[in-house]
C-alpha cells in the first residue's frame, strides 16, 4: 500500500462506497439510513435518506443506484466506534435511488413468494442484471441460511441460484466476467462458481459442499470477511473485520496476504481514479473514508464511468 488520507470523517457505520463518474463517492450510512456523497475536499451532502439498513451499492445501467437494504442493523457505541449488535425484524428489499433527485423506489422485496431477509452487497454484469448477497438473520438461538440471487435490473426477473451458504457477504465477478466470487462473513472463506450464463452457474459435485462452490481460501487465523472488490489482474480484496485490513487472495487460492489497517471493521473497498489506482475504503467502526494509492489498478465496474 502507498499513502493515504482521509476523506471524510463522522460517518454512521460507512459501506458500499461507489466511485462516481464526477470523482466523488457516494456510500452509505447503515446507522444513518442515508446514501451520503462526499467530494474530494471532505464535503459531505445527502443523497437520499433511506429507512432500514442500506448496505451494499453499486451503479446501474441506468445510471441510477441499486442499494442492498437489510430491513435493519442495532448498534452499540464502545471504545469510541460503533459495533453492530444484531438484526432488527423489518424485511430486506433491492432500492434504486435516483442520485440528482434523491428518489427512491423498491426494486424487489421477494424472489417468488420468499421475503428477502438481509440483502447485502451486489455486482452488475455486462447484460443488465446483478448478483446480490443475502446474508441471512439472526433471531436469538437461531440463524438463516444465506443465498445468493440474480435479478434483471428492469425489475422483471429475480431467482436464488445458490444455496446454503453461511453469513455469504462480498460478492464479485472476474475481469472477464465468467466467475463470480462470494465471501462469507463468519467462516472467513471465498467462494467461487463458474458463470455459464448470466445468472446461470456451474455448480461442482462434491461432498459436504452442497451449494456447489469452489474453494478458493479460508482463513488460518480468526477474522471475519465482509465486502470485497476485484482488481484488474484478478486479484480479490476482502474487507476484513476483527483483524482491520484488507486481505488480499490470488483467484487461484494459491496465496493471500493482509494488509492491516487501524479500524476493526473495515467494511468495503472500491476503485477508482484515472488510472484506477485509487482504493476506497470503508472503516465502519470509527466512522470513516480513506483513499489509498494502491500498487495495481482495480477493475472498472461494468457501468462505472470515469
Amino acid at each position: 500500500m502507498g499513502n493515504s488520507r482521509v476523506l471524510a470523517t463522522d460517518l454512521e457505520f460507512p459501506e458500499g462506497p461507489v466511485v462516481m463518474p464526477d470523482g466523488s463517492v457516494v456510500l452509505v450510512e447503515i446507522r444513518g439510513r442515508r446514501l451520503t456523497r462526499v467530494w474530494s475536499d471532505g464535503r459531505k451532502e445527502i443523497v437520499a435518506q433511506i429507512p432500514g439498513g442500506p448496505n451494499g451499492a453499486a451503479l446501474g445501467p441506468d445510471g441510477k443506484i441499486y442499494v442492498c437494504n437489510n430491513g435493519g442493523v442495532k448498534f452499540q457505541p464502545y471504545a469510541g466506534k460503533l459495533r453492530p449488535m444484531g438484526n432488527l425484524p423489518d424485511p430486506a428489499r433491492i432500492e434504486v435511488v435516483d442520485p440528482v433527485t434523491g428518489k427512491s423506489e423498491v426494486l424487489y422485496d421477494k424472489a417468488g413468494d420468499a421475503l428477502l431477509n438481509h440483502a447485502n452487497d451486489l455486482v452488475f454484469d455486462a447484460f443488465g442484471g446483478f448478483y446480490f448477497t443475502d446474508t441471512g438473520k439472526v433471531r436469538g438461538r437461531t440463524q438463516d441460511r444465506g443465498s445468493i440471487y440474480y435479478a434483471l435490473a428492469d425489475g422483471s426477473e429475480i431467482r436464488e441460484i445458490v444455496y446454503p451458504l453461511m453469513s455469504p457477504n462480498g460478492i464479485g465477478l472476474s475481469p472477464d466476467g465468467t466467475t463470480l466470487y462470494a465471501s462469507e462473513t463468519g467462516t472467513a472463506r471465498l467462494w467461487a462458481w463458474e458463470i455459464e450464463a448470466p445468472g446461470k452457474i456451474r455448480k461442482l459435485k462434491q461432498n459436504d459442499i452442497a451449494h456447489g462452490g469452489r474453494f478458493v481460501i479460508g482463513s488460518a487465523n480468526y477474522q471475519r470477511f465482509d465486502s470485497l472488490a476485484v482488481t484488474a489482474s484478478g486479484k480479490i480484496l476482502v474487507g476484513t473485520l476483527t483483524n482491520g485490513g484488507l486481505t488480499e487472495i490470488w483467484p487461484d487460492g494459491s496465496y493471500s496476504r493482509h494488509h492491516p489497517l487501524a479500524d476493526g471493521h473495515v467494511t468495503n473497498v472500491a476503485f477508482g481514479g484515472k488510472d484506477m489506482r485509487t482504493a476506497y475504503v470503508t472503516f465502519a467502526g470509527y466512522g470513516k473514508l480513506i483513499s489509498l494509492d494502491w500498487y495495481e489498478p482495480g477493475l472498472r465496474l461494468n457501468y462505472q464511468e470515469l
